[in-house]
């Protein structure tokens, strides 16, 4: 056994062996300013630096043109995407890292502006009541037009479609974002869910279009290169309310995942003080470690002591570490050298550009 920390072991994920244990949240940046939303050099300099986390998994990545409802996110459906993309996998593995793209479908939080004045769509026409960051700033949801089955079955393809481009762009995987009161979340959860068809009513139902969606995506790439994202005891924000069947809507899937040979699972701890509300989870990783079989990953929170003490004590495989990577693009090592960590600057986190991006220097860089 190595002397290493916990953070710090290397891991098998499927059939990757990674380095260690300190992997990269999805963060999302706003910085393809450019009309196709193609990542570019910036973006490749970005992930490069960053490329000594166990596993990089990047900001969502729209699946379509409709899945978008934030400005200046990178996609994952054009040529011109696919071959921006190209770029930033190829150098992250010339730097010996690993990358996946985290998959992504905002449904009703998104805003008109986006859709040439159409509405967004969403399982169900309930305004989220949240904000949708617009190319004229934040402004306020609308009430989203209820998909149609054709229209579900076209976003099950669209993800299908993604997975495919991703491997084309050379990623190691894809993580599928079914969390944070985006569309997938939306059909899982009751309260915006109201639909009475095969895609509403019962648990089953609501979670279906993930398991369809899963099924679509193991058609084009291995099964075991694709993770997913929940984040279970998520309320009061992303307009996303919670109720008594919030929790055992999140059993249901995650038991279910055990039929499935994938990467890993990633959860999230609550994001607001759930400790009030008695159908709530308050410790998401302690609830699901003895449910889930596979290679779980937890997040929300967590600095390097507490990341240890959690995969020591078998709660989770690998913590996920967002805000900490933006202005440590070398947090392993800096965990491996005991080293401080540099502060980010919270007012370039969706500003284009390299400001707050690309020109927080390595612990190396820092001593020159």
């Amino acid at each position: 056994m190595s002397t290493k920390e916990p953070l710090l072991q290397p891991i098998q994920v499927g059939d990757l062996n990674l380095t260690n244990r300190v992997w990269m949240a999805p963060l999302t940046r706003s910085r393809a300013a450019n009309e196709g939303n193609v990542p570019f050099d910036l973006h490749v300099e970005y992930y490069k630096q960053r490329a000594s986390a166990g596993l990089i998994i990047t900001e969502g990545s729209q699946v379509s043109k409709q899945a978008v409802g934030y400005i200046n996110t990178p996609g994952i459906h054009s040529e011109e995407q696919v071959e921006g993309w190209k770029k930033v996998t190829e150098a992250v593995h010339k730097e010996g890292g690993h990358i996946f793209i985290q998959l992504w479908h905002v449904g009703r939080i998104s805003h008109p502006d986006f859709h040439n004045g159409e509405l967004p769509v969403a399982p169900s026409a309930i305004n989220p009541h949240a904000k949708s960051f617009t190319p004229k700033g934040f402004k306020d949801t609308v009430t989203p037009k209820e998909m149609t089955i054709e229209e579900i079955k076209q976003t099950v393809l669209d993800f299908k479609n993604a997975a495919k481009n991703a491997m084309e762009a050379g990623f190691d995987g894809v993580e599928i974002h079914s969390s944070n009161g985006y569309l997938l979340h939306q059909f899982f959860n009751r309260p915006s869910n109201v639909r009475m068809d095969e895609y509403g009513g019962s648990i089953e139902n609501r979670a279906k279009i993930l398991f369809e969606i899963i099924d679509a995506i193991k058609e084009v790439m291995p099964e075991n290169r694709i993770g997913l994202r929940l984040n279970p005891s998520l309320n009061g924000v992303f307009g996303m309310d919670a109720d008594e069947e919030t929790i055992p809507t999140f059993d249901y899937i995650v038991e279910k995942l055990n039929n499935y040979d994938l990467a890993y699972l990633h959860l999230s701890e609550p994001f607001t003080d759930v400790s009030e509300i008695p159908y709530l989870v308050t410790e998401i990783a302690k609830h699901y470690r003895p449910m889930y079989k596979g290679t779980l990953a937890i997040n929300a929170g967590f600095d390097q002591e507490k990341g240890n003490k959690f995969i020591l004590e078998g709660l989770a495989d690998a913590v996920v570490f967002g805000k900490p990577f933006i202005s440590n693009p070398d947090l392993p090592k800096r965990f491996e050298l005991g080293a401080e960590l540099a502060a980010w600057d919270q007012d370039t986190f969706y500003t284009p550009g390299a400001k707050g991006y690309t020109d927080y220097p390595s612990l190396q860089e820092s001593k020159v």
